[in-house]
């Protein structure tokens, strides 16, 4: 059997649930924004697509992590 990891109880935020909940918010929330954004602009190669596609992500990305860990910080502040 093998040892037993030990726990450890961090102070402060913890990066790896904001790492996680970041990323699958900006999949579930991110995906749809940059696809109805799409429909607004002429995106006539797949450079375009693409390039456009990082830019929004890359903003949509940014401000879910911003939410998020602003979110962790007060909910862990209060308990």
């Amino acid at each position: 059997m093998p040892e037993r990891v030990e726990s450890h109880d961090a102070e402060g935020v913890d990066f790896g649930w904001v790492m996680q909940v970041t990323f699958v918010v900006t999949i579930l929330v991110g995906a749809p924004l940059v696809a109805l954004a799409s429909l607004t602009v002429v995106l006539p190669s797949w450079q375009a697509k693409a390039t456009f596609a990082v830019r929004v992500g890359a903003a949509v990305w940014f401000c879910t992590a911003v939410a998020v860990y602003i979110y962790a910080r007060r909910t862990h502040s209060e308990t």
